[in-house]
């Protein structure tokens, strides 16, 4: 008898782990669950100051504290040399089309002519970017890397926290309806 319990062990164990990648994968597609998702501690709290300069030729002005005060705001994390913010710029000029938010834009650890091209050759989405040319302000949001995308309600307070490339699953199950929410709220 002990001879077959050992024998089916492989078994077991084989369909604990086919049962717990089901489980994930099942929460993923419905309830958009992410095992990937990064917790912030920011998300309630109001956002880290701000005072960055301008980013150097673009006629947008730098990012502070106030103008993000009293607007809907998308602050999005971004460099040029970052792959996955190319692919998700497209998302970010179609997000810039709706009048009730503002769009901003932090430049990270990016040479000011490489961000100035990469704005200038894939448009600029951004009403604000200020240039983050050490990382720091960065840091006090949390940043892990680039890109990274939070939406601040009009009290200042980060409602969201997105990390990775915006594409259309991220607009339609996250920041879309976060944004909608706090609009609708008021």
């Amino acid at each position: 008898m002990r001879r077959y319990t050992l024998a089916a062990f492989p078994l077991v164990a084989f369909l604990g782990i086919a049962g717990a990648v089901a489980n994930t994968l099942y929460r993923e597609s419905s309830e958009g669950y992410s095992p990937s998702a990064i917790p912030s501690v920011l998300v309630g709290r109001r956002h880290p100051a701000l005072d960055l300069a301008p980013l150097a030729g673009l006629n947008v002005p730098g990012l502070y504290d106030r103008p993000l005060d009293g607007h809907v705001t998308v602050v999005n994390i971004f460099a040029s040399w970052c792959v996955p913010c190319r692919l998700e710029h497209p998302a970010l000029v179609e997000l810039a089309k709706d009048p009730r938010i503002k769009l901003v834009g932090i430049n990270y650890k990016d040479a000011p002519g490489k961000a100035l091209a990469f704005l200038h050759e894939n448009g600029n989405p951004f009403a604000a970017v200020g240039s983050d040319e050490n990382g720091r302000s960065s840091i006090d949001w949390g940043v892990y890397g680039v890109p990274e995308t939070f939406v601040v309600d009009r009290a200042g307070r980060i409602v969201l926290r997105h990390v990775g490339p915006i594409d259309e699953k991220s607009l339609t199950m996250n920041i879309r309806p976060a944004l909608e929410e706090i609009i609708a709220a008021e």
